[in-house]
């Protein structure tokens, strides 16, 4: 188990995953590091090393200095055992007629609810994100609209949280995709432990670029709960893989991302139909028209 953090932050995509790769090198590499773009709008992001002996704080400063990043600041991790400490963080979460919740949580179900088990070990997704809380509130809203989604997909899926909703919603089968390998592995076991693993597919590809995601199109429902920048890139993508009068969710943005994403959908055949803000994010409902 990681016991030391180290952490900084620099500007642009390609300078944070070197800076990763350089750490990655180091003649005592760390455990683990991840690059995580700041989702603020403002390009920078935040790389992270995780070590199991204290870090060499010297080399730390000199790579932060030769790759334009701020001083790292370093941290001893306290041992505890961090699954059940997120346990007992996260409650269950009520969006619409959707409950999310861990199996430590099973006997909070309540009845006649559409229940998403999410364990607390793969808390990306879980529903305790304002967007993807968010999400589950617009699916809601289609469903009790009278909407029926006869063919679905969640684009860049993660836990599948969606796909798992969306299948619990209508019969028909669900596709899902994400561009991460372990996201996909994530998504599969999540769809078997909640019974719908011969109801979702899962497929590892970036937006719509698989001969699957392409073949199964126009879809009536395109879920992606994403970041701004792949939203704007894919609008042409969603449009051409929508069908007439179909709708598409979107979130991953903050407030003040969502007119940049709406002026992108409305520039290729969408209309705008329902707009959630939960806190600082927003969540969009768009009709293709």
């Amino acid at each position: 188990m990681p016991t030391y953090t180290s952490l900084t932050t620099l500007e642009g995509k390609d300078a944070a995953n070197d800076l990763g790769l350089a750490l990655e090198n180091l003649e005592y590499p760390p455990y683990g590091v991840g690059v995580f773009e700041i989702e603020d709008g403002s390009g920078f992001y935040e790389v992270g090393a995780y070590f199991i002996d204290a870090p060499d704080e010297i080399a730390l400063l000199i790579l932060s200095t030769v790759h334009g990043a701020k001083p790292f600041v370093v941290s001893k991790v306290p041992d505890k055992d961090w699954v059940a400490e997120v346990r007992r963080e996260l409650a269950p979460v009520e969006a619409g007629n959707f409950f999310v919740y861990g199996s430590h949580d099973a006997e909070k179900v309540p009845a006649n609810c559409k229940p998403l088990l999410i364990e607390a070990a793969m808390a990306f997704g879980t529903g305790h994100h304002g967007t993807t809380k968010g999400c589950l509130m617009a699916l809601d809203k289609l469903v009790k609209s009278g909407f029926i989604g006869k063919n679905v997909v969640d684009i860049g899926c993660g836990t599948a949280v969606l796909a798992m909703a969306a299948a619990m919603c209508w019969p028909n089968k669900v596709l899902a995709s994400d561009i991460d390998e372990i996201a996909t592995e994530t998504s599969k076991a999540n769809a078997d432990a909640n019974g719908l693993s011969d109801r979702i597919e899962v497929i590892t590809c970036a937006g719509f670029d698989h001969p699957k995601l392409r073949a199964s199109a126009p879809y009536d429902l395109i879920l992606a709960n994403i970041l701004k920048g792949p939203l704007v890139a894919l609008a042409p993508d969603m449009s051409q893989n929508s069908g007439n009068g179909g709708y598409v969710i979107l979130s991953g943005l903050l407030n003040t991302q969502a007119d940049a994403v709406i002026e992108a959908y409305l520039d290729v055949s969408f209309e705008l139909v329902d707009h959630i803000n939960i806190a600082e994010w927003s969540i969009l409902t768009f009709r293709k028209i």
